[in-house]
């Protein structure tokens, strides 16, 4: 049994990460929690400059905020495929989206204790 095998193409490659970067300005553009994560992005980001984080505190903010974005992309799209197969209200599509929200606030409220770990005591010493 034999596989095709595509050779390797730079512009292949690059072409596929403007369609990610397209897929994040069309979320940014359409969807409004979308743009409450940016405000809070940069909000995170002016704070660890302002504080002066370390090493291991940035990097627990970095992942923190990547897994909101990462839960608020697949969260989207899940909603816009079950808006695709169905737009009638079905108990299972909304149990799907549910679900799907739901992952989106367990990594909402982890970036927020991971913020407040950080944060809380950068704030108290003044």
């Amino acid at each position: 049994m034999t596989m095709k095998s595509d050779n390797f193409s730079i512009y292949a490659r690059l072409r596929s990460f403007r369609f990610a970067w397209n897929g994040i300005r069309i979320m940014l553009y359409r969807e409004h929690n979308a743009r409450v994560h940016l405000v809070a992005t940069i909000a995170v980001a002016l704070m660890a400059i302002v504080f002066g984080v370390t090493r291991q505190e940035l990097l627990a903010l970095l992942f923190a905020v990547g897994f909101v974005w990462m839960a608020e992309l697949l969260n989207t799209c899940v909603e816009k495929l079950s808006d695709f197969i169905s737009r009638d209200r079905h108990p299972e599509i909304g149990f799907i989206k549910d679900m799907a929200a739901g992952a989106v606030l367990v990594a909402a409220v982890t970036a927020l204790a991971t913020g407040a770990i950080v944060f809380i005591p950068k704030l108290m010493a003044g």
